[in-house]
């Protein structure tokens, strides 16, 4: 039975550090350079030889204007022109990627995410679409889950219909606020107006999920602005929701340095925003899944973690796990079997390389057996928030306790401030520490140091909160 969130301020005070999001586990510092074409090669033989079923990844940087908190790869421009080498060499790459794969596997989901996917033109989207389906073996439309990342602005209900004819039945939108004072201050509009026309249009054509990102911690935002905007996106009812965290930082996102500091909200405020935020989702019966992520109890991600299948990748929750995921594009995350491989993150260096018949392969990381055994138990808890000693020990043949010593003792203070509970047989996150699952998770990763100050934490990762 699910239970709501509780919220603990005390807790969150002391443990609201700055960390990984674990959407992998090595996270992307881990990356090496000196990963090349003939590891990506093996790992697809190994991933062949596991006959997994494929999740594809097809990323779009191009964004006409640009949103002055957004921290993705992307690249502003409004002349369409910009895009035309781009595709080329996507298409480049989805015909080599199909060479190593067994084309039998079938593909069972499949996301545009960007930047604007819906920069490109339907017929552009279109091409792409096809040249996936001649590469790869889609399964029946009512079994795949296709979906796109629209902005609300962008996209018209005329326009979602031929969406939705091109094989995509999920959409997610980026709201981010309603509020025009504060969408002034981040250059991104969208009006409510906007936004209802095209809800009405998706379920009108019958898109299986509507999701919504909003982001706390916008500079002009106040605990009363945002509430408002949580009441309209309530009266929406999107089937899931993303609530993200603002995470001001300049010295990593340029364009983030067009954002006044002294407009950002206290944090005093900011917590009050997510304290809000929950109270309001939850009585409006939207179920906490896990890191920033809402849905209602009958939407797929809700019964996908009622099953004991919820996973985690870098594109977030999914519902999908046991799947390997194959990623198109500048900067875009492939994870193959105990492999991961990204592409490079410069357009002109990605174009080059495709250009010469190359995989635009730039790094990766080939994980471990220990690896492997920490990848598990942090997708388990981050996604489950409990886990059972005996289901790591027969799997990977080993005494937890003892392998994982170190990792339980720093785990003890946790459980003495009751943000999870410790028992001889397994762990349980408590209802408050679900907020903080990122530090429970923290304690099994190797990679960090765990002698740094949270000064040199935030220097590479956001704060949990």
């Amino acid at each position: 039975m699910h239970t709501p969130l509780i919220w603990d301020e005390s807790l969150i005070n002391r443990f609201d550090l700055s960390g990984p999001r674990y959407t992998s586990y090595p996270t992307a510092p881990q990356f090496t350079e000196t990963f090349g074409l003939d590891e990506w090669c093996a790992a697809a033989q190994r991933s062949n030889h596991s006959q997994l079923p494929l999740s594809l990844y097809c990323h779009i940087p191009f964004c006409e204007t640009v949103c002055y908190y957004c921290g993705c790869n992307k690249i502003i421009t409004a002349n369409k022109k910009r895009a035309l080498p781009y595709l080329a060499a996507l298409k480049t790459e989805i015909a080599l990627q199909a060479q190593y794969l067994d084309p039998s596997r079938p593909v069972v989901q499949f996301h545009f995410g960007g930047g604007t996917p819906t920069y490109l033109s339907d017929e552009q989207l279109g091409e792409l679409m096809a040249c996936f389906r001649q590469h790869f073996n889609f399964v029946a439309a009512e079994a795949l889950e296709a979906s796109i990342e629209i902005h609300p602005q962008t996209v018209t209900p005329e326009r979602l219909a031929q969406l939705k004819n091109l094989g995509l039945n999920r959409i997610s939108l980026g709201i981010q606020d309603f509020n025009p004072e504060v969408q002034s201050a981040v250059n991104r509009f969208n009006s409510i107006e906007e936004v209802a026309h095209l809800c009405a249009a998706a379920r009108r054509l019958e898109f299986k999920s509507i999701s919504m990102d909003l982001i706390y911690g916008l500079p002009k935002q106040t605990p009363a602005s945002f509430s408002q905007t949580l009441d309209n996106i309530i009266a929406l009812k999107p089937d899931r929701l993303s609530l993200f965290s603002y995470a001001h930082m300049p010295h990593l996102f340029k364009v983030q340095q067009q954002i006044i500091a002294s407009d950002l909200p206290s944090s005093r405020d900011k917590l009050s925003m997510l304290h809000l935020s929950i109270d309001k989702l939850q009585a409006a019966g939207y179920r906490y899944i896990g890191m920033d992520h809402f849905a209602l109890p009958e939407d797929e991600l809700a019964q996908a973690q009622d099953a004991g299948q919820l996973h985690r990748n870098f594109q977030g929750y999914s519902t999908r796990g046991g799947c390997d995921l194959l990623a198109f594009g500048v900067s875009a995350i492939n994870q193959m079997h105990d492999t991961y491989g990204q592409n490079f993150k410069d357009i002109n260096a990605y174009q080059d390389a495709l250009a010469k018949g190359q995989l635009p392969i730039h790094k990766g990381l080939r994980l471990t057996p220990d690896d492997i055994i920490r990848k598990a138990v942090i997708n388990q808890l981050i996604c489950h928030f409990q886990l059972d000693f005996s289901s790591i020990e027969q799997r990977f043949g080993l005494v937890f306790n003892d392998y994982f010593a170190a990792a339980l003792a720093e785990l003890a203070p946790l459980a003495e401030a009751h943000l999870c509970v410790l028992s001889d047989t397994g762990i349980q996150v408590t209802e408050p520490g679900r907020l903080l699952i990122r530090r429970v998770c923290m304690a099994f990763d190797a990679y960090l140091n765990h002698n740094n100050t949270n000064a040199e934490q935030a220097k590479r990762y956001s704060k949990i909160i």
